[in-house]
């Protein structure tokens, strides 16, 4: 039975939910919670109508197993469902969503991640990975949060949030005691039409969200807090994704705030598929031991037209960093940034062509990476202790680097060598301090419509327009 004492809105006798209707859901005054999203549901219900206690320390992995396979049989008849997960302290295990399915986790909601390693899953290693990201072949706990081949998943709130009690995990994996790779807070895989919105995460155990094998996804006003010292707490990583959006978020980490992957050496090259169409804008990242935006340094499937646009980065290690190496293959393409502020930098520019992790000794070292028609304009930065590190590999080199109007003010312990190039090929225009001589000024001065280029056109997910609905 519904508990009033939450005061949340759920009007199931108005959405015809007759199977978990009760008298005091009927008799209940309550108030419109609004929201976006891709589609409004038909059906809706309460945690707590499936045994679920909000105690902080019982176990609800049974009740949101139970309230997902009620509510995906409540979606067939076109509707969709939605489950609310309502004020208090909700303890559970990883679980999987439903298609046609929204998760809605309302303000003063906390969904508390087990510490207990039986009530995660231990499922197979992602086919263009070849084995766990943790360096062991084994496997990988699920995610706590997840779910495969699905159609029409909404993961939103009111700016609940999900909390993934890392300590635990972080412990152990520093002590080298895992032989299976750590979960992520959230993770769909071979989806599509996916949106994850207005939630905080905090504390994961690895990274934060990862879509992989999915296309046409929105993530959009999501928080994430881990703490800046913890490696792999990486917030967002589109991974062999397409049509992607990604804007409005603010993500404090202790490794890459958005990491574009797309698949690990041999297995990667074999699977063969890219993260493309991206969009990322107005993006807030603190990570002082790592990038904004990396590209790699798992992109051996490839990853080509990407917008990063309107980024705020402070007490950052670099703003975009591409990382690969000889044995990923693959290429990184087609990379268009704009309208970047930074303050308390150790690079501004940064690419990687000796990011050597591989995960065994069956890749090709022979496989180079294509990096090409790398675009950036349109910078400010104070507070930088070197403006650029660019290495490509030897008889590989990083070709099409343009780079312009870009402003660096440097700090008193700043490098006295301020750029380090080398096998990278490109022009420049008003950059300053002066690059380095394998990135020379353009001979005839670009004017403002001449600079380094940015699309102007829109990718798909880009114009969807989301609709207002009510919880």
């Amino acid at each position: 039975m519904i508990r009033p004492v939450f005061g949340i809105l759920v009007f199931l006798a108005i959405f015809h939910f007759p199977a978990i209707e009760s008298q005091s859901q009927r008799n209940l005054v309550t108030s419109k919670i609004e929201f976006s999203a891709l589609r409004c549901r038909k059906h809706s219900a309460i945690l707590t109508d499936f045994g679920a206690v909000g105690d902080g320390k019982t176990s609800n992995t049974k009740a949101f197993k139970k309230a997902i396979s009620k509510l995906s049989q409540m979606a067939t008849d076109g509707g969709g469902a939605q489950l609310v997960v309502p004020p208090g302290k909700w303890l559970t295990g990883s679980f999987n969503l439903t298609s046609h399915f929204t998760l809605f986790i309302q303000q003063g909601a906390t969904i508390l991640a087990s510490q207990d390693e039986s009530e995660w899953p231990v499922i197979a290693p992602l086919p263009s990975y070849g084995k766990g990201r943790d360096g062991t072949g084994a496997g990988r706990f699920n995610s706590l949060i997840s779910g495969s081949n699905l159609t029409d998943v909404v993961i939103t709130g009111n700016n609940g949030t999900i909390n993934g009690q890392g300590q635990y995990w972080w412990d152990k994996f520093k002590k080298k005691q895992f032989k299976l790779t750590r979960p992520y807070l959230i993770e769909l895989l071979f989806s599509k039409n996916i949106q994850i919105s207005n939630i905080t995460l905090i504390d994961s155990p690895s990274w934060n969200i990862h879509p992989v094998y999915c296309k046409n996804v929105i993530i959009k006003s999501v928080t994430v807090l881990a703490p800046v010292t913890v490696p792999n707490t990486d917030g967002i990583n589109p991974d062999s994704c397409a049509n992607t959006l990604i804007e409005d978020c603010y993500i404090v980490s202790g490794d890459d705030c958005i990491a574009v992957k797309s698949g690990w050496d041999q297995y990667g090259i074999k699977f063969g598929m890219p993260t493309k169409q991206l969009s990322i804008r107005r993006l807030t990242c603190i990570s002082p031991k790592s990038a904004g935006v990396a590209l790699g340094s798992e992109m051996s499937g490839g990853i080509k037209d990407v917008r990063i646009e309107e980024v705020t980065l402070t007490n950052t290690e670099s703003a975009i960093r591409i990382k690969t190496a000889a044995g990923r293959g693959g290429y990184v393409k087609n990379i268009f940034a704009r309208r970047i502020t930074m303050k308390t930098m150790k690079y501004v520019f940064w690419m990687s062509g000796d990011y050597n992790q591989h995960p065994d000794e069956g890749y090709d070292p022979k496989a180079f990476p294509e990096v090409t028609n790398i675009n950036y304009r349109d910078m400010k930065a104070e507070n930088v202790t070197m403006s650029g590190s660019l290495d490509g590999i030897d008889k590989d080199p990083f070709k099409g680097i343009c780079i312009s109007n870009v402003t660096i003010a440097l700090a008193d312990n700043a490098k006295k060598v301020q750029w380090n190039c080398t096998n990278v090929a490109g022009v420049t225009s008003r950059v300053k301090p002066e690059p380095c001589s394998l990135l020379p000024e353009k001979k005839a001065p670009m004017k403002n419509d001449e600079d380094c280029v940015f699309p102007s056109d829109l990718i798909p997910i880009e114009s969807v327009v989301l609709k207002k609905c009510f919880v």
